[in-house]
């Protein structure tokens, strides 16, 4: 639909909660765009404004979460070279502003890669020694899944901890990865962000 033209939300209902509603970008030839919001009826709404870019991001972002992330191989194939089959130990340090209850750290990993120690087939409990307790706080139930590592913490206090798990590289190729986000579920505001730079798996036979 075009940028100037008319949008409603939808109201509210027992059968239907959703009442918001999704509007494009103005054309960047047309002027400033002006957003009106006129009620039609008796009761005393609310609204949010909230503007959504596909932005790469740049730099580490704090707006209650610090993160820092490092990524370390693990007895590599090749030094200074990621190859395919090579375990790598995944570190983030966390910085909690405030108190909060249920929060969701979310790190990415490369399409194909297995995080280890689910203790189900193909997992490695020998790739995994020396890999670091959760310290600080203890996430209530963790998801390794084919995406992405994420652990639930149902309440995470102020201060600083820490995440660490490892990761096996089965793919061969150059991955982009979006940001490491961590989140309050209940307050979406209040998140950080980590920019992943593009990582790249070589063959097993790389560098010989």
């Amino acid at each position: 639909a075009p940028a100037d033209a008319p949008a409603s939300a939808t109201p509210a209902t027992r059968a239907a909660a959703a009442r918001s509603v999704l509007m494009p970008w103005p054309r960047a030839a047309q002027a400033p765009a002006t957003l009106s919001v006129t009620q039609d009826g008796t009761g005393r709404p609310w609204a949010t404004v909230e503007s959504l870019a596909a932005v790469p991001l740049r730099a580490p972002f704090a707006a209650g979460y610090r993160i820092t992330k490092t990524v370390t191989p693990v007895s590599p194939a090749v030094n200074g070279v990621l190859t395919r089959g090579d375990v790598v130990r995944v570190h983030l340090d966390i910085d909690a502003q405030s108190d909060m209850t249920w929060v969701v750290v979310n790190d990415p990993i490369p399409s194909g890669a297995t995080i280890l120690g689910s203790g189900l087939g193909r997992d490695s409990e020998a790739a995994t020694q020396g890999e670091k307790s959760p310290d600080g706080a203890w996430p209530a139930f963790i998801e390794r899944d084919f995406d992405g590592y994420r652990a639930y913490y149902d309440y995470l206090p102020k201060g600083k901890f820490s995440v660490e798990y490892t990761v096996r590289l089965n793919n061969v190729g150059t991955f982009g990865l979006p940001p490491t986000r961590v989140e309050a579920l209940y307050a979406p505001s209040v998140y950080g962000l980590w920019p992943n730079p593009p990582m790249t798996v070589k063959p097993a036979d790389a560098g010989k």
